[in-house]
């Protein structure tokens, strides 16, 4: 999927469990967010799994939000229950961070 030159890949990172697949596959769980500045929708989204129908299910939580929408989070807590989940939230809030530092970067 080509994305438009404006768009902006942002990774957010977190420990995961260490009795957890991933962390024996990755060391750490990542999620990666491809976002629209003009409108800060997330347009694609993909985290470190090990399973497709994880990364699938938890596309659903992302795409077409606002960067910034906090159900997001109450969303993961509610119907995602795998052993990663506080690991999906902070990678979650890393990511809103770094987005939120990068627009303040370039509104200086």
């Amino acid at each position: 999927m080509p994305y438009d030159e404006d768009t902006i890949y942002v990774v957010g990172d977190a420990k995961s469990p260490q009795n957890n697949p991933i962390t024996e596959k990755f060391k750490a769980y990542f999620l990666a967010l491809v976002i629209d500045p003009k409108t800060h929708l997330i347009v694609d989204v993909e985290c470190s799994t090990t399973l497709a129908l994880t990364n699938k299910f938890i596309r659903g939580f992302f795409i077409g939000q606002h960067i910034h929408n906090s159900d997001i989070s109450t969303q993961i807590t509610q119907r995602y229950l795998g052993a990663s989940q506080k690991a999906l939230i902070v990678a979650f809030k890393d990511a809103q961070k770094k987005y939120a530092q990068h627009l303040q970067r370039d509104a200086e």
